[in-house]
């Protein structure tokens, strides 16, 4: 089974390929990129979501994972963490909830969609390991035990 394909920025980082110049401009050429510029809550989301969405959105565009293909995915992670919270409090205060298989399973099935949803837009700590290019460390060393008296 085939490797899902990689930036060619993540590639020529991990210094795993031995690609010419010409093979490297050739691959970022073909590489999509989506545009990140009209990026806005959608409408069936309410106003404190509306404003979620815009702190989330604006913190994705700079670190450069978002783009306009993802605003609703976005949503559909504001919305399933809203879900959770309320029935989470609910449970919270009516300790009969606590012991309602029903309503336990309501609970989990909401934790499992926003956790799903932010591990795809780069929200958890590991999914945003995964799309971090590795820094180049030989710029930092020197070449000869003699370049570090330079």
């Amino acid at each position: 089974m085939a490797r899902p394909r990689q930036p060619i920025d993540l590639i020529a980082a991990k210094g795993k390929k031995h690609l010419t110049k010409a093979e490297i401009e050739e691959r970022k050429n073909a590489e999509v990129k989506a545009p990140d510029d009209n990026i806005r809550a959608p409408s069936y989301l309410d106003g404190d979501l509306k404003e979620e969405f815009d702190r989330i959105a604006k913190e994705l565009i700079r670190v450069k994972i978002m783009s306009n293909l993802d605003q609703d995915a976005l949503a559909r992670f504001i919305i399933a963490r809203k879900m959770y919270v309320k029935v989470t409090q609910e449970m919270l205060t009516e300790t009969d909830y606590l012991f309602n298989k029903d309503i336990v399973g309501i609970q989990d099935k909401y934790f499992k969609q926003c956790r799903a949803a932010a591990s795809d837009l780069g929200l958890t700590i590991s999914s945003r390991c995964k799309l971090v290019i590795p820094k180049n460390e030989e710029e930092d060393k020197p070449k000869s035990k003699w370049d570090a008296y330079k």
